[in-house]
């Protein structure tokens, strides 16, 4: 693959209306659990395909003020708080029998996502890269815990399975988001030996006014960087979120 990600990142606002299409098409009525974090996701989400950036070394696509590390990851700390509450949110809902097991790792699950932004601030305002490993461990252990769950839900005995298809997503995921999380982790600890990024310019005033516009692949985290971006903010999560919203939202 080319080594210039210009068209790849242009092609990363495809995911914009997508994402404002499932934001227009959430239903007003249904379980609040649900309808608030789906749209808050669909609407960072639209954002961010829009003006991309990457924490370390305050890399953006465009030299705009909305290009801004500080407010893409102020508007990413909602997004990630709410949707991983969503996730957590359905296997309660699916839970029919209120296992203890499952809902210690659901909410397992909420307070991890809230150590992994302490974690990934800590990153942005310190340089420490180390941090961002810690951070992205937090995420392989908030979907294992997630896939575990599932496979509680989905082949406990006896027991009828309530939308079966959202466990299935589950599983699904969970296949193929952990192998390629050690890849993202291996890498994310390979940048961390490297050192700190320079924060002379204070972390704070750095990550509202830096903007180091690039567009060459190893600036963008590689084929990994891409598919995250591209996972996250355009295809996967998304659509898995706006299938919860059909299935669930109006319960």
């Amino acid at each position: 693959m080319s080594r210039d990600y210009t068209v790849p990142l242009w092609l990363l606002k495809l995911g914009a209306p997508l994402n404002v299409y499932f934001l227009l098409n959430t239903p007003d009525a249904g379980d609040p659990l649900i309808v608030a974090p789906a749209r808050i996701l669909f609407a960072v989400s639209a954002f961010r395909c829009l003006f991309p950036v990457r924490y370390e070394d305050n890399v953006v696509f465009h030299q705009s003020i909305f290009s801004s590390i500080f407010l893409t990851r102020l508007l990413a700390t909602f997004a990630e708080i709410a949707y991983v509450f969503m996730f957590s949110h359905v296997l309660r809902v699916l839970d029919t029998e209120h296992a203890p097991f499952v809902s210690a790792l659901s909410w397992l699950m909420v307070a991890q996502v809230a150590i992994s932004q302490v974690l990934v601030w800590a990153a942005i305002l310190t340089g420490r890269l180390a941090l961002y490993f810690y951070e992205e461990l937090g995420w392989a252990f908030i979907f294992a815990a997630n896939t575990i769950a599932s496979v509680y839900l989905y082949f406990r005995v006896g027991v009828p399975v309530s939308h079966p298809v959202l466990l299935q997503l589950n599983l699904l995921f969970g296949a193929l988001y952990l192998p390629w999380q050690l890849l993202h982790l291996r890498m994310l600890r390979a940048n961390a030996r490297h050192g700190s990024v320079d924060q002379a310019a204070g972390g704070l005033l750095r990550a509202i006014r830096v903007r180091n516009r690039r567009t060459d692949a190893e600036s963008w985290g590689g084929l990994v960087g891409l598919s995250w971006m591209i996972g996250y903010w355009a295809t996967i999560i998304p659509a898995w979120g706006y299938t919860i919203v059909l299935l669930l939202a109006g319960r």
